[in-house]
């Protein structure tokens, strides 16, 4: 006679570090054999299920339920599951996907174009396209608005994306993911909306990813007004979210330059895996000029790095958290290495009557222009005077400045702003040992109002002993 006794069916087995506290397997079974723990569990910050097996029929709904493919798994006979790890059990976590190869950008020719007449926000635009930018997020902000207006236009004629976020958290959240997917992205956005994305370029430089952030700066503090102002200089180089966080700044001050540092943010983002600021303020934004294209487009590549979304880099991951101390310093470590490159290779200006000058002055974005007027009436005087106007905010060109430094009586640092670009420039000269710094005088304005070329020219005339 056959015997009826039927093989006991297994009872799952929960590995708490991969519980993601859904609670599906909760609502699964049918004996309420599992409810919703209390304790945090150290290395997820998840709160796994509890279970209660003493009434349980091995019933499988849980496992079923389960989303997780190593969270909830039958319960192996003669092994002791206290000490039973994952590997133990299951094996190393594997993969079938191939190891991902890099596809490079490749530049396309573009037939010689007429020169342009573009706003500034406009010419940021178009060098975001001709960057291979396809993916904008942005919420509105007066005075950036227009190229994300520009980019609504365009993007949906060339395949591309534009979305309007519900804020500027949602669009910072956002370009993790596209850059995250390897794709190139950008946001305008304007002084406190430039605020509020602080904590996810954190994230973004925690996780290494690229995106481009151009910051059109308003008066402030707080709602402030719409003026001109240079008030963001301190949270782009010294201010991106909490921890150790560098990117790239860079500031134009012509619309050439806005479409020429669009272009070239990218490049820089995707070089270091990290994201790049771009700051001008509201005058630049929205004056005209004109503007040459280039003589080229991007086809931009994809990244070995990329989690696609497709089989080849299914295997890669994208994310910031280091629950073990070693390993937060280690990766702090590198990205630090990686700031020291940044300072070493990117460090750019631009030196206008520098050679020979006896007053330095020091200016971006509009009142640099305001600086080069007063520099070339100052000339025409007799006066030996320069403008040092850096293109890198961070990291502060003081290279290029070692030598102006030497043969310089003073320097005049002319602002919208109470002393940010001043502190950046005291702050490279310290850290590149320079003890000697000329006297420094400043020229500045706040909340909208731009220093003029006539008191630039006043100011050097009086310091440099009056000649007219």
């Amino acid at each position: 006679m056959a015997s009826t006794k039927t093989k006991e069916r297994p009872k799952p087995f929960l590995f708490p570090q991969f519980c993601k506290a859904c609670g599906r397997c909760i609502s699964a079974c049918p004996k309420d054999c599992i409810e919703m723990g209390t304790e945090i569990h150290p290395a997820t910050g998840f709160t796994p299920v509890v279970l209660d097996l003493e009434v349980c029929n091995g019933c499988g709904l849980c496992l079923s339920a389960c989303p997780e493919p190593y969270g909830l798994m039958p319960a192996p006979a003669d092994v002791d599951l206290e000490l039973l790890e994952p590997e133990t059990l299951l094996g190393e976590r594997g993969s079938t996907a191939p190891t991902p190869e890099p596809i490079p950008d490749v530049r396309v020719p573009l037939p010689e174009l007429e020169t342009m007449i573009l706003k500034g926000t406009h010419a940021s635009a178009v060098g975001a396209i001709l960057a291979g930018c396809r993916h904008f997020f942005g919420y509105p902000i007066t005075p950036s608005t227009e190229g994300a207006e520009l980019l609504a236009k365009l993007l949906p004629q060339l395949d591309g994306v534009f979305v309007q976020a519900v804020s500027e958290v949602a669009t910072v959240n956002m370009i993790y993911g596209c850059g995250g997917a390897g794709l190139r992205c950008m946001t305008f956005t304007s002084s406190p909306g430039f605020s509020l994305m602080l904590e996810g370029i954190s994230y973004m430089i925690g996780s290494e990813v690229p995106g481009v952030f151009f910051d059109v700066m308003r008066g402030g503090p707080g709602l402030g007004n719409i003026g001109p102002e240079q008030g963001d200089i301190k949270l782009a180089c010294r201010g991106l979210g909490h921890g150790n966080t560098h990117a790239v700044v860079l500031a134009p001050s012509t619309p050439q330059e806005m479409l020429d540092l669009t272009m070239n943010a990218f490049d820089l983002a995707f070089k270091y895996r990290n994201p790049v600021i771009l700051v001008s303020d509201g005058y630049l934004g929205q004056m005209t000029g004109r503007v040459q294209l280039p003589s080229y487009m991007i086809k931009p590549g994809l990244p070995e790095w990329a989690v696609h979304g497709d089989e080849a880099h299914r295997g890669n991951l994208i994310c910031s958290i280091f629950l073990s101390e070693a390993d937060l310093e280690q990766h702090n470590i590198h990205l630090l290495e990686k700031y020291d490159q940044i300072i070493h290779d990117e460090q750019r200006a631009d030196l206008f009557h520098c050679e020979d000058a006896e007053w330095v002055i020091v200016a971006s974005n509009t009142p640099a222009r305001m600086a080069k007027g007063a520099v070339q009436q100052l000339r025409d005087r007799g006066v030996k005077v320069g403008l040092f106007r850096p293109i890198t905010l961070w990291p502060f060109p003081i290279d290029a400045l070692t030598r102006p430094l030497q043969r310089a009586s003073g320097l005049i640092v002319v602002e919208a702003g109470a002393g940010q670009l001043e502190d950046e420039l005291r702050l490279a000269a310290s850290h590149a040992g320079i003890q000697d710094i000329p006297p420094i005088h400043r020229v500045s304005h706040y909340g909208g109002v731009l220093p003029q070329q006539q008191e630039i020219v006043d100011t050097v005339t009086a310091l440099a002993g009056g000649i007219v």
